[in-house]
């Protein structure tokens, strides 16, 4: 299992510690330009540190100027960070015109140690720690980065605070690298790039967080769809559909109206029946398996779907298409008896991996939730055995992994899967999850080999988890130059002149007949500014012809890596062309 080393432990407690001053910093910069500040929370967090204030009045880019400033002259100043216990009763006195800080105090438990760190003038209700003074911070070391809504306490109906994201290095190069780092994530931003190839939309006036697929995008959903389907069916799985609703019953049976009902659309009454739009696909796979009796040569079922869901997710917390509201879930479940659960999850884990490297993601690592203390559904005997199952599936596979104790959820144990994408952001994807609790409830059976009726084990897995989510980590990942096979336009026809739109529309056709997703460009752009084009929309392929290209018959390619080929036979620059797109390598 993969832990930090007590090396990395302390470098990254000395960086909390210094943001987190650094905080304080920002805060008294904030209450220098706004005496009248109302102040919320100030952490440190993995990429930086931020505050939250209630100002008068919006702040700007010349307001955060100013801050800078501020902050730098606080620091020259060597203010030491000096604690200070408080009752109660003082603290609340203390912090009188804060809201906020009140708010914080009164949620105190009765025997709670309140502390305050005074700086100079500037007093915070803080447990700390804190770094000696300010002089142990660099005034070159720290940057504010950007200003953001957010309600206190993450709650809609609560009041909308200002929050300066900012972050801080001890040393400037360290600063440096990082903001390199930050404009590179922002080239590489899903939604400037999904704008820019013209690959999806949102619109909110017509309904948040859910995604109009372009003819662009449509053409990569296809491919990375068509792919999925035909690995489930060399994998041993079969393809279900079902519907977008179902009845109150089917989720009053499920649980899910009694422990998800508030991520759930509301219902739709129809003939005096409430319907609800599907948050999960299980219920709906469990039907079908219900619909005949199943023995134990029926089994394994394994039952995969791309299935719409919709699920409410707060306004707040939308982003692209990583959080959405409708999203494609590449959904599956497995039902087998208890003899096949180990070869099963094994096989579950070791189809995640495939799928995952073939978009590139090597980097994998695992985490195991375990059986949470208190209720749980199902024998203890076997969590244990589906535990033991999921452990010895990731040990076999030579899977670093850290283990959740607790973390299960109710109803069974789970393994997720995490990768680090090209710019070593992790992101969890795959899902691997044991159930106890539906085959329960929906009395699934099947008839054992001594003839009586026993109840099935249900997996439940999901590999690239939403086809939205995992499009906008992808597009990231490869900073929007994809692979071949995943390319909208794989080749971009481009005659010199007009005088060879005849030649290079043959061509195009020809490419167009053999499956290669070519397109034209015959507008009134010169040469230049046509490669220009493809080039800034990352096409792999521009085939460039003229008078050399039309006598011979022949075509010339323009590769992405920015290689040239010329008078190359159609025949063979076809086959280099599909050989990249069946080994899903790059041009």
């Amino acid at each position: 299992m993969a832990e930090l080393t007590s090396k990395e432990k302390k470098k990254l407690e000395k960086l909390a510690l210094l943001r987190h001053s650094m905080s304080h910093v920002m805060a008294a910069a904030v209450q220098k330009l706004f005496p009248e500040a109302k102040f919320a929370i100030g952490p440190s967090i993995d990429s930086g540190f931020y505050y939250d204030f209630d100002l008068p009045r919006n702040i700007t880019e010349e307001d955060l100027a100013v801050i800078t400033e501020n902050m730098k002259e606080i620091i020259k100043e060597d203010r030491k960070f000096e604690r200070e216990e408080l009752s109660r009763a003082s603290a609340l006195e203390m912090f009188k015109d804060q809201p906020y800080k009140i708010e914080l105090i009164n949620d105190l438990p009765e025997d709670a140690t309140i502390s305050i760190y005074r700086m100079g003038d500037f007093v915070d209700l803080c447990r700390g720690p804190h770094v000696e003074s300010t002089s142990r911070l660099n005034a070159q070391g720290f940057k504010l980065l950007s200003v953001a809504g957010a309600y206190w306490r993450g709650d809609e109906k609560r009041p909308m605070l200002q929050r300066i994201y900012a972050t801080a290095f001890g040393d400037p190069k360290q600063l440096k690298a990082h903001l390199e780092h930050l404009e590179e994530l922002k080239k590489r931003d899903h939604r400037l790039i999904g704008k820019q190839q013209d690959l999806f939309s949102l619109h909110e006036e017509a309904g948040p967080g859910l995604v109009y697929w372009h003819p662009m995008g449509g053409r990569m959903r296809v491919a990375i769809e068509n792919f999925w389907r035909d690995e489930h069916y060399k994998n041993g799985y079969e393809i279900v559909f079902t519907p977008h609703v179902g009845k109150s019953w089917l989720w009053e049976t499920s649980g899910h109206l009694g422990f998800y009902k508030e991520s759930m659309y509301n219902p739709m009454e129809m003939d005096k029946d409430d319907y609800y739009c599907k948050p999960m696909n299980c219920p709906f796979h469990i039907m079908i398996y219900n619909d005949s009796k199943k023995s134990y040569r029926d089994l394994p079922c394994r039952w995969a779907e791309l299935g719409t869901v919709y699920r409410y997710e707060k306004s707040g917390t939308l982003h692209g298409l990583t959080r959405v509201r409708g999203f494609t879930q590449d959904d599956a479940h497995i039902i087998c008896t208890p003899e096949q659960m180990d070869e099963e999850i094994s096989e579950v884990l070791r189809f995640s991996l495939f799928m995952l490297k073939s978009f590139d993601f090597t980097d994998v690592s695992a985490y195991l939730s375990t059986r949470p203390e208190g209720k749980c559904v199902g024998d203890e005997k076997d969590w244990n055995a589906a535990q033991e199952a999921l452990k010895a599936a990731i040990e076999r596979a030579g899977l670093e992994y850290k283990v959740d104790e607790g973390g299960g959820a109710f109803y069974g144990p789970k393994i997720d899967l995490k990768v680090k994408d090209s710019m070593g952001r992790e992101w969890q994807l795959s899902t691997i999850q044991f159930d106890f609790n539906l085959p329960e409830r929906f009395k699934m059976t099947f008839v054992d080999k001594d003839g009586t009726e026993k109840r099935p084990y249900m997996i439940h897995r999901a590999l690239l988890g939403s086809l939205e989510r995992f499009f906008g980590v992808m597009i990231e990942n490869y900073g929007g130059a994809y692979p071949v096979w995943l390319c909208p336009v794989q080749v971009q026809v481009i005659p010199v002149g007009h005088d060879f739109d005849d030649y290079s529309k043959k061509v195009w056709k020809k490419l167009r007949a053999a499956g290669i997703r070519a397109e034209i460009d015959t507008g009134d752009d010169n040469m230049k500014l046509k490669i220009r084009k493809a080039q800034e929309l990352k096409y792999p392929y521009m085939c460039i012809l003229g008078a050399k290209e039309q006598e011979n018959d022949t075509v010339s390619f323009r590769i992405r890596s920015g290689e040239q080929k010329n008078g190359l036979a159609f025949e063979d620059a076809l086959k280099e062309i599909q050989n990249k797109i069946d080994t899903k390598q790059m041009p």
